[in-house]
């Protein structure tokens, strides 16, 4: 079996009271916190995305029922006029079969006149969801670059505390800063950054 090495009290205090050990240590923390906040802006916009694409489809779906229905009363308005165009050729056409006709005609062009406005309002709702769906699609690639920055900036930052190296401490900086503009940029979409939308 393999020895464990059990770490010297003492040199665990000495690295405890190294100015440097503590600076690193809190920057973790920092990097924690933004990584915790990233990582909600992440699930967010994953979940933004699903929800306006669910309500585009259902627009757009209403949108083909209205459709639907327009077309159907547009067809019955038609049929209607041709049917009055016949009993104007018939030598003696009914009046109340003719009025009768006409009033329905006149009702299934105001109903197909209704459908369309529906239809056209119900469009603009459907690509205002599309919107959405695409903004929160914008976002989600600044939150999935940032989590992964954020998180080797705490690995460096780790290597770092452990080794007493500055280099890696300064490098977890850098990669930390990058990953916090990410967060950032994810959030309100400031920059469009090539290769993430």
């Amino acid at each position: 079996m393999a020895d464990i090495e059990v770490p010297d009290p003492k040199e665990i205090e000495e690295k405890g009271s190294d100015p440097f050990t503590r600076v690193v240590a809190l920057m973790v923390a920092v990097y924690a916190v933004l990584l915790a906040v990233t990582a909600l802006g992440g699930s967010n916009a994953g979940k933004d995305m699903v929800m306006a694409q669910q309500k585009a489809s259902n627009a757009w779906a209403y949108y083909q029922a209205k459709v639907v229905r327009e077309n159907l009363y547009v067809l019955a308005a038609k049929d209607l006029e041709l049917q009055l165009a016949d009993l104007d050729e018939e030598p003696n056409p009914s009046a109340k079969k003719k009025a009768r006709r006409e009033k329905a005609k006149s009702d299934y062009e105001k109903k197909a006149a209704e459908y369309k406005k529906e239809k056209e309002e119900i469009m603009k709702e459907a690509k205002e969801h599309e919107e959405e769906r695409d903004t929160a699609s914008r976002r989600d690639p600044y939150f999935d670059f940032a989590e992964v920055f954020l998180q080797i900036g705490i690995v460096l930052a780790s290597v770092s505390m452990l080794s007493g190296k500055r280099v890696a401490f300064y490098l977890s900086l850098v990669v930390a800063i990058v990953g916090g503009f990410l967060c950032v940029n994810g959030y309100g979409l400031f920059l469009k950054i090539p290769g993430l939308e």
